[in-house]
């Protein structure tokens, strides 16, 4: 089984924890992405894996192997790197091959492979090109090529698509993912992208300062972040979150004066509602006033001041309101969060929230 297992894996430089007590399960013929910000230890994690850095603490098993101590040309694993790491003096086919030949594999072997790679990556019709002469799209699907044809089942691949321009990332991410569902291979994902992470991954690890924040799949990371910084990284735009306070009728956005949103008290707590389940409603709701509003075509992002705090508010086609305006919010009580002021944790709801008009 071509899985890879981390035991409380750590890495240090000096004092300072890029990784630190890392511990997960990368599935056989499962798409796992590490997600994060930059400087989260993501990166150095996938490099631990490769073996291109050595492990402070922790265990590190592959194919129920333990590898933790070593070579990187013994781990049986294929990596993409960001920069596609191709080398300009050579034809793409040599670029595709050139492991075969580093490991001297023969030439008809090498033949038969590289023909059916470069079909299946479509790099086909420029096999005789140099690197040079290809966009960026086109030196992905090389260096993909080349990470496959030595037809490893585990792939490791570090913000493979960073390079590309958005509409380009689009095309790539639905042909990353179709490749391997195809091949069954394992993949280990980096990227700061939650866009990538939402439609790729079967499970998303979210890494903070060296630590895993949240792991889940992408639908429980959505649907219930277990923290601040979960429920801000995961979703565009991301979740509001609006400080409580303590009102008469029960707890209330901070900066107001009615309106209760939970029962119960409202100090220390913080209130998180994704923007897209966030509605306009003619009566009821939570009095605001709009900011500003930002027209996108398939829908109007409105930022609307209540109280103390400003929320987003996600509308569907054209939403035509002057900085200024009056509205109300309302939402769903199936849709709403609620977090520790102090610690970030998600806190259960324990008490029913109004409904909107």
């Amino acid at each position: 089984m071509s899985e890879i297992v981390l035991e409380e894996v750590s890495k240090h430089y000096g004092a300072v924890r890029a990784v630190d007590g890392v511990s997960f399960r990368a599935d056989a013929g499962k798409f796992l992405v590490l997600l994060g910000p930059s400087g989260c230890g993501k990166s150095t994690v996938l490099r631990l894996i490769a073996g291109l850095e050595d492990v402070t603490a922790g265990r590190i098993l592959i194919e129920g192997r333990d590898v933790t101590r070593l070579a990187p040309e013994k781990r049986r694993i294929s990596m993409v790197f960001q920069s596609y790491a191709l080398f300009p003096h050579l034809s793409v086919a040599e670029n595709i091959v050139f492991g075969l030949k580093v490991r001297r594999a023969p030439p008809a072997v090498r033949e038969s492979r590289l023909a059916g790679v470069a079909e299946l990556a479509g790099v086909g019709a420029a096999l005789a090109r140099a690197p040079a002469q290809l966009s960026g799209g086109q030196r992905q699907r090389v260096a993909r090529a080349r990470a496959i044809v030595a037809e490893n089942r585990i792939c490791l691949m570090d913000e493979p698509l960073s390079n590309l321009d958005a509409q380009l990332r689009h095309g790539m991410r639905v042909e990353i993912r179709a490749l391997q569902q195809r091949l069954g291979m394992t993949v280990v994902y980096v990227t700061h992208d939650q866009v990538e992470a939402m439609s790729m991954a079967d499970r998303v690890i979210l890494m903070r300062e060296g630590r895993i924040e949240q792991a889940g799949s992408p639908e429980e990371l959505y649907a219930r972040p277990a923290t601040t910084f979960a429920a801000r990284f995961i979703g565009t735009p991301p979740m509001n979150l609006a400080a409580l306070a303590d009102g008469p009728g029960g707890a209330v956005i901070r900066g107001t004066a009615g309106a209760p949103v939970l029962a119960g008290r409202g100090t220390g707590r913080v209130l998180g509602v994704r923007p897209e389940h966030v509605t306009l409603v003619a009566r009821g709701g939570v009095p605001g006033s709009v900011s500003s509003a930002e027209y996108h075509g398939a829908d109007t992002i409105l930022t609307v001041q209540v109280g103390a705090e400003s929320l987003l508010v996600r509308a569907a086609g054209r939403v035509e309101l002057a900085p200024g305006a009056a509205v109300r919010l309302g939402w769903e009580a199936d849709k709403v969060h609620l977090f520790d002021a102090g610690s970030g944790a998600r806190v259960e709801l324990d008490q029913p929230l109004p409904q909107p008009a």
